[in-house]
């Protein structure tokens, strides 16, 4: 009998076959990950849980060169070594390959050995034996009800609150003051034994909490206090950025508990942090390249990160010869030990304080001790915590102890004060926090202390002396313009007329053989004679300021009109120059925008080359931000006394609040944003920075100094140089390093310009008195990171400006600084920004890596510090060659 294929019968017998065959092949694919009620895993099956993300691994297991079985997680898709982050029954193996893992009849998981002894509980309070275990991705082993497995829910019980010796990312670490010192994570006792051994790590809450590592109950290392962002004992902050930077303290929760959780920068990388059984705690991540994990932090590293290395009111410092040294008013406690090296000891005061001495006085006399400021310190252990307050108020409080030896006013924290010993202090560099040491007056130095009287007479006489100086200069000066004005003789233009601004001299000019003047160049050819009288024969007086390539002098032609004239160095003072005075001529000239300055026109005679523009009566925007007078800055030195400082804030808020901070910003991105597109050429400025954009009478802004400048065709986007030039600190990673510019090297400069403004600091700033910050962009990094973006605000317009237009530009200002110029936004993009109504969706900006100092030799040998400092180099030969202004 032959049977058709196509019939009914035989089509439902293939369905039926294939359909079998999926679901069979689909259960074979997809690894098992719960443990249900009825189940168990059995040692000697071979059987194990799997991730659903295949990570990691649950099973029996045997260490490295023993034979006894524990039940642990370990990861699963890594070659090599089997890596352990998990155990159950560490402090009782099972000897055989019999042991199950299961779930029993009161619902909690168990661990049987081959006698079916339970070796190991997860004792939880379970409400119903219908229950399950899941082995999550994170690595957490999950016990709930049955019903609701794989779903978010409570968890009767989870590895992740029973940590052996490993701590994985979003693993929750406890806080809490009223339950004190969490040891976290307790060590193998051996490699091959992971019962308990001597080292824990885990949260000391009192104080500001930090981490601590015990060998036994004895501390052996602790990574200073949290301030809320990185624990702020640790060295080499840059190091260990991703050690630092990952870990957030959770809100407090109803009975004040708080957890510190970890998340990695990348988080498809595999990260863990553990503490090893010889004392060390390591945070590793696994390199696939390499296949093995790699050290990305581990401590203790040096002595002086060994817990109170140098004893009591001992200081450690890894870079000093010996390392161990006592402060100021302190002597070493047995000296014939110190010099023998062993340090542990300490110090003791060589004065005791005043309050101490005399206790018939009311509390402390402030009058008699003192305190010595020391920069960069590890804070010593077992600080008390008081209320928040200023620096004053911290003080205070300590002077009304006379227990207390020192004293911290720590951003973030709060007042930190010591009524005991200095224990592990350590100085750490450019890292660590100001902290004050009281010391007797007698240690501080014999002279009394200058009564603010006398400090006021002295600030108003030099005050005083100042300006005599400055008017007696100023008749000196005057007369001296008046005799060489009437030393030189009145020219004439070419119509027989006096002097004015119509042409002197030849309308055309040559470079480099060709024509540029003309149609394409409407410019005056200024006779130079004619410029040296409109300038009193360029006179100090008149001038103005000096630029990378020569002075600029403000002048009065005949007809009254102010100009502004840039004179280009004389060759032979300088290497540079005449090619840019050249490129400057051909580039503004085609240029026309309001935000960009006007030519008016040049001169050429002999040597002497000039450029005059039209006058800015408002100087430059860094004038504004930074300059804030030379008087100003005199008296803000002094301001520690007197209410100065407040009334120089109202100044410069009066003469730049955010109103006219905001229009300067968008008026530079109109202009850039004409350069890269909107003219006959795209023009990459190259040096754009606060000098160079000047200030008309209106404070409207417009770009200047064209001299670095290059002309891109209508389809180039980037081009490579072998001459670097610029400024430091408004230079982009790429163009600073490679020698690679493109309009996004502009759009780096313009977002250093953009932070400045808001901050009313200069990037380059921070290298003279910040311990932590090499850069204004480091510092608004990091309190973007902090989610406190508004302490970046120059605080003479915090509580003044529109905190929205605020938030948007140092949002952009971010995006703009970004180390990859692929990810910096185009400058039409940033004007579409600043110019919206509401507050439009922007993505994250990334760190800026490229916000340390950077060192280079020059061709003699000497180190050259890219940290902002202004020099010139000529040396144009290859493409390291870095010529800054």
């Amino acid at each position: 009998m032959n049977i058709d294929p196509k019939t009914p019968v035989v089509d439902f017998l293939f369905l039926f076959l294939f359909v079998s065959s999926c679901c069979f092949l689909g259960r074979c694919c997809y690894a098992i990950d719960t443990i249900r009620s009825e189940q168990s895993i059995r040692d000697i099956r071979g059987e194990t849980l799997i991730s659903q993300d295949d990570i990691f691994e649950l099973g029996f297991f045997s260490p490295p060169n023993s034979t006894l079985r524990y039940v642990g997680i370990w990861y699963h898709k890594i070659d090599g070594e089997q890596t352990v982050v998990w155990v159950a029954n560490r402090d009782v193996p099972i000897s055989d390959r019999n042991g199950v893992l299961r779930i029993g009849n009161d619902g909690n998981l168990e661990v049987l050995d081959g006698n079916n002894t339970i070796v190991w509980t997860s004792n939880a309070s379970v409400p119903s034996s219908n229950t399950a275990a899941i082995l999550l991705g994170t690595g957490n082993f999950v016990l709930s009800s049955n019903e609701s497995i794989g779903h978010t829910t409570k968890a009767y019980w989870q590895s992740f609150d029973h940590p052996t010796d490993t701590y994985l990312p979003e693993m929750r670490v406890l806080m809490s003051i009223v339950k004190g010192e969490n040891h976290a994570l307790r060590s193998w006792k051996s490699a091959s034994d992971p019962s308990p051994g001597n080292f824990s790590i885990g949260v000391d809450p009192f104080g500001a909490p930090q981490i601590v590592i015990w060998n036994q109950t004895r501390r052996m290392w602790r990574s200073g206090q949290w301030n809320g962002v990185v624990f702020t004992g640790v060295p080499n902050v840059s190091s260990f950025a991703s050690f630092l930077y990952g870990f957030r303290l959770s809100e407090p929760e109803a009975d004040g508990s708080m957890y510190f959780t970890y998340t990695p920068p990348n988080a498809s990388d595999l990260v863990r942090f553990r503490m090893g059984w010889d004392g060390k705690e390591e945070q590793l991540r696994w390199d696939d390249g390499l296949k093995s994990w790699t050290v990305v932090q581990s401590e203790p590293v040096s002595d002086c990160d060994l817990y109170n290395f140098c004893g009591n009111f001992g200081v450690c410092d890894i870079t000093k010869i010996p390392k161990c040294s006592c402060p100021q008013g302190f002597r070493p406690k047995f000296q014939d030990q110190w010099n023998r090296g062993n340090w542990s000891g300490g110090c003791e005061r060589r004065t005791e304080l005043q309050c101490k001495r005399n206790a018939s006085d009311a509390g402390c006399n402030s009058e008699q001790d003192g305190f010595k400021g020391l920069r960069c310190m590890k804070l010593p252990d077992f600080a008390n915590r008081v209320t928040p307050g200023n620096s004053e108020t911290c003080r205070g409080k300590c002077l009304a102890n006379c227990s207390c030896n020192a004293y911290a006013d720590v951003t973030t924290i709060g007042c930190l004060i010591w009524t005991g010993d200095l224990i592990d202090v350590q100085n750490l560099d450019k890292a660590g926090h100001l902290m004050f040491l009281r010391l007797p007056r007698s240690e501080l130095g014999s002279g009394k202390k200058i009564s603010n009287l006398v400090i006021a007479i002295i600030v108003l006489a030099g005050v005083f002396f100042l300006c005599i100086t400055i008017w007696l200069l100023w008749r000196c000066k005057r007369k001296m313009k008046s005799e060489i004005r009437n030393s030189i003789p009145t020219f004439y233009g070419s119509n027989g007329n006096e002097f004015s601004a119509d042409l002197s001299g030849s309308t055309e000019l040559v470079v480099d053989g060709s024509q540029v003047n003309g149609p394409e160049l409407p410019l005056f050819n200024f006779n130079f004679k004619c410029v040296a009288a409109a300038t009193n024969n360029f006179s100090e007086e008149n001038k103005l300021g000096q630029g990378g390539f020569g002075p600029v002098y403000k002048g009065e032609l005949p007809t009254s009109q102010q100009i502004a004239v840039k004179r280009l160095e004389v060759a032979g003072r300088s290497g540079q120059g005449s090619e840019e005075f050249k490129n400057e001529i051909i580039l503004i000239a085609k240029l026309q925008h309001r935000n960009l300055v006007r030519l008016l026109g040049c001169c050429i005679q002999g040597e002497e080359k000039l450029l005059i523009y039209e006058y800015m009566p408002n100087k430059s925007l860094d004038y504004f931000l930074f300059g804030r007078f030379l008087l100003s800055i005199l008296l803000i030195q002094f301001s520690q006394h007197f209410m100065i400082k407040s009334m120089v804030d109202q100044t410069k808020q009066a003469l730049l609040d955010w109103g006219k901070r905001f229009a300067i910003i968008e008026g530079i991105a109109r202009g850039l944003l004409y350069l890269h597109r909107d003219s006959r050429l795209r023009i990459i400025h190259r040096d754009l920075k606060s000098g160079n954009i000047l200030l008309d009478e209106e404070m409207n802004p417009k770009i200047s100094d064209f001299g670095m400048a290059r002309i891109f065709g209508c389809n180039q986007y980037e081009a490579n140089t072998v001459r670097v030039v610029g400024t430091y600190g408004y230079m982009s990673p790429e163009y600073a390093m490679e020698g690679l510019f493109s309009i996004k090297s502009d759009v780096y400069s313009f977002g250093v310009i953009l932070l400045e403004i808001v901050s009313g600091r200069k990037n380059t700033s921070f290298h003279l008195s910040d311990c932590k910050h090499t850069s204004l962009i480091g510092y608004a990094w990091e309190l973007w990171k902090e989610n406190k973006p508004m302490e970046l605000v120059d605080p003479s317009i915090r509580d003044t400006c529109n905190s929205s237009e605020v938030l948007k530009c140092i949002h952009v200002g971010m995006l703009c600084v970004q180390d990859s110029a692929a990810l910096r936004p185009k400058m039409e993009s940033v004007v579409l920004i600043l110019e919206s109504e509401g507050t439009p969706t922007l993505p994250e900006p990334r760190q800026p890596k490229y916000i340390c100092k950077k060192t280079l030799k020059g061709s003699d040998g000497t180190d050259f510090y890219l940290d902002g400092q202004d020099f010139v180099s000529s040396n144009d030969v290859t493409v390291t060659t870095v010529s800054g202004r």
